[in-house]
């Protein structure tokens, strides 16, 4: 079982571990919710959601400032 992950300079298919979610991807790949949108198969997704075979997530970073 694989999905797609997309991430700066990422494009690449990776294993599924079973009842996979957002928010394990965020923490595997030490991001923060906080500063980083997900979005899964082209539609924003909360981190709860769980990542099924053949999805595509796409991670992007918000910037922002004072």
């Amino acid at each position: 079982m694989k999905y797609n992950l997309k991430f700066k300079d990422i494009d690449e298919e990776r294993e599924l571990k079973e009842n996979f979610t957002i928010k394990d991807l965020l923490n595997e790949l030490g991001l923060s919710s906080q500063t980083t949108v997900a979005k899964q198969n082209g539609e924003l997704t909360i981190e709860d959601s769980i990542i099924d075979e053949g999805d595509e997530v796409q991670l992007v970073q918000i910037i922002y400032g004072g």
